[in-house]
C-alpha cells in the first residue's frame, strides 16, 4: 500500500441511524491520523496526507508495542483508537490484509500495549439507547463532540460515502417557548416558537419522534396567529418549552432539537 492513504470521512446527519448493523462511538475532539506499523517502523499520517510522526513522537513510540501488520491501522484521534475500525484500511484490496484484519481486530491490537500507553480505545457500543445516553450527558466540555456511527457490515472506504459512516454533533442550544404550531394538534408539522429576544419564528419540520412527543402536550387555542415573518399557525397554550439550535435563530426558520 502506497503512502499516503486517503481516510474515510463521516457524513453529518441530524439523527442517529437505526438498525442492527450499526456501531456507535463517541466522537472526540482531536486530530485525525493514521498509524502505519510495518516491520520495525511506525509512521503517523495526518488526514491531509502529511507525515506528522515527529509532532506526535509519544504516539510513535507507543506504536512500537503494536504487532507489525501488512497494512495500515486508522485510529479515530491522536490519543484514541477506534475499536470498530478494522486493522486494514482497505480490506478489499488484499487477501492477506483481510486475514490480518480478521485475526487482529483493533481491540486485540490494543491488548498488546502497556498499561500507561497514550493510545486508548474509543468507547463504542451497538446499543442505541446507550448511545443516546452518551449524547445527552457528554458534551464538548468533556471533549466529546458527538457520536460517530459506522455500519458493521461495511468495509473501511476512503472519502465521504454518505451511508456507512455518519456523525451527529452537539450544538449549542437555547430555550424557546412554543407559541403555536402548523399541521394538526395530533400531528404537528412545525412549531412557532418565541425566542429569548421576543421574536416568534417558525421552526423547520419536526422529526416524527419529536412531533409525537410535542403532540402529547399541545393545547390548541382558538383563532389563528402568525409569526413575525407572516407564517400562519394555530396558537398553543400549555407553556411548552423546547431547545433550538442557537446558530439558527438569526433566521426566520429555527431548528428544534428536543422537548424540555
Amino acid at each position: 500500500m502506497d503512502w499516503p492513504v486517503s481516510v474515510a470521512l463521516a457524513q453529518s446527519v441530524s439523527e442517529l441511524p437505526t438498525g442492527t448493523d450499526w456501531s456507535y462511538e463517541m466522537k472526540l475532539d482531536g486530530h485525525r491520523m493514521i498509524m502505519w506499523r510495518t516491520g520495525d517502523r511506525v509512521r503517523l499520517q495526518a488526514r491531509s496526507g502529511r507525515d506528522v510522526t515527529t509532532a506526535w513522537g509519544d504516539l510513535g513510540l507507543a506504536g512500537h508495542h503494536l504487532p507489525s501488520a501488512p497494512a495500515t491501522w486508522p485510529p479515530s484521534s491522536p490519543r484514541t483508537a477506534s475499536p470498530s475500525t478494522p486493522c486494514n484500511c482497505h480490506p478489499a484490496t488484499s487477501g492477506r490484509a483481510r486475514t490480518a484484519s480478521a485475526a487482529q481486530p483493533s481491540p486485540n491490537l490494543l491488548a498488546e500495549l502497556p498499561a500507561n500507553t497514550p493510545i486508548q480505545a474509543v468507547s463504542a457500543t451497538t446499543d442505541r439507547d446507550t448511545t443516546l445516553t452518551w449524547y445527552n450527558t457528554l458534551h464538548n466540555k468533556h471533549g466529546v463532540e458527538g457520536i460517530a456511527a459506522k455500519r458493521t457490515t461495511s468495509p473501511y472506504r476512503a472519502g465521504r460515502t454518505g451511508t456507512s459512516w455518519l456523525k451527529i454533533r452537539h450544538a449549542d442550544t437555547i430555550e424557546a417557548t412554543v407559541a403555536g404550531f402548523t399541521g394538526t394538534a395530533r400531528k404537528p408539522r412545525a412549531l412557532a416558537v418565541q425566542l429569548p429576544d421576543g421574536r416568534v419564528a417558525l421552526s423547520q419540520r419536526l422529526t416524527t419522534a419529536l412531533a409525537a412527543a410535542v403532540a402529547l402536550r399541545l393545547v390548541p387555542q382558538p383563532g389563528r396567529a402568525s409569526t413575525k415573518a407572516g407564517d400562519a399557525c394555530t396558537p398553543a397554550g400549555g407553556d411548552i418549552v423546547v431547545e433550538v439550535v442557537a446558530g439558527t435563530t438569526r433566521h426566520a426558520v429555527v431548528t428544534v432539537v428536543r422537548l424540555r
